[in-house]
């Protein structure tokens, strides 16, 4: 699939290198097609990082993808330059004039503090709300998935007794639902967190339908009201070597961590971590922008003014 992002988008030539089909505004305007319109709230503090790994989760379907990227303004983040966000980032004053055919939120390192804490708590639930009535589908994920869940549902988190990091097994449940179609039964998946949202709120909660998940791990694929809302309770577009930055980043602070489980061969640290999740975390994109998004879309949707 064709990504149509900013031409002087610092990634673009990572994902060049890699072969990953990267389309100019030129080539953009000459396709006779209807290209879906994404949205990705970027609330990681490694901007560069995530968006590298959300564009080649979304670069393998037949699909012309627009991306836009957006921050919020009630906090500045204090790991990107100023300039990046400026040139490649837009407000939400800026994007809420039309409507989106999909929208992403990302995870954020703030799953210990309680929701209203976040600086930008009241903002982020502005946008959700915007999001039910001018959004297709949202994808959430981690603290993303726990933020959207506690917003929409009144899902509460939980402390975990420690950090949870490594590969983990899920299992695919009702196999016919559209979102796991074509997982196998058993897969892996990246897991990296202290906090999960409460088990048992979300199974008893009739507006949500857990289609993946793992009897200690907890629920890790749960969609919300028929597909408006799809939340994604782990960290399916981690790269190979982002646990191990995690690791590494907590053993310099001293603070300790566990090695993550099933990740280094041999439990080595100093080895080379194995990707073993990459294919059921791109068919998990894939799935989600064709029958979440592209299948569910009006044509003339984009073009129609935002419900407020």
């Amino acid at each position: 699939m064709p990504i149509k992002i900013d031409d002087n988008l610092p990634v673009k030539k990572t994902l060049e290198e890699e072969n990953i089909f990267v389309m100019d505004d030129t080539r953009a305007l000459s396709q006779d097609i209807r290209p879906i319109d994404i949205l990705i709230l970027n609330l990681m503090p490694l901007k560069e990082d995530t968006e590298l790994q959300l564009l080649r989760s979304l670069s393998n379907t037949p699909l012309q993808v627009n991306i836009t990227f957006v921050r919020t303004m009630s906090y500045e983040s204090k790991h990107a330059s100023q300039s990046h966000l400026e040139r490649f980032y837009s407000t939400f004053k800026e994007v809420k004039k039309k409507k989106w055919d999909g929208f992403i939120i990302t995870g954020a390192p703030v799953e210990q503090m309680d929701f209203e804490q976040v600086d930008y708590w009241e903002e982020l639930c502005e946008i959700m709300k915007w999001a039910d009535k001018n959004v297709t589908s949202t994808f959430h994920i981690c603290w993303g998935a726990q933020a959207g869940l506690y917003y929409h549902y009144g899902i509460k988190k939980n402390d975990l007794p420690e950090k949870l990091s490594g590969v983990y097994p899920m299992n695919t449940i009702h196999r016919s639902t559209e979102l796991v179609r074509g997982f196998d039964d058993r897969f892996l998946v990246p897991i990296s967190r202290y906090t999960e949202s409460d088990r048992e709120m979300i199974r008893n909660n009739e507006r949500l339908f857990v289609v993946s998940d793992s009897e200690e791990y907890g629920p890790y694929l749960i969609i919300g009201d028929g597909g408006k809302n799809i939340f994604v309770t782990n960290h399916p577009e981690y790269d190979i070597l982002s646990l191990d930055q995690e690791y590494k980043r907590d053993v310099a602070k001293g603070i300790n961590p566990k090695i993550p489980y099933n990740y280094y061969p041999d439990d080595d640290p100093d080895k080379v971590p194995i990707k073993s999740w990459r294919c059921h975390a791109n068919m998990l994109y894939y799935n989600w922008l064709n029958y979440y998004v592209y299948q569910q879309t009006p044509y003339d949707w984009t073009g129609r003014t935002t419900t407020e």
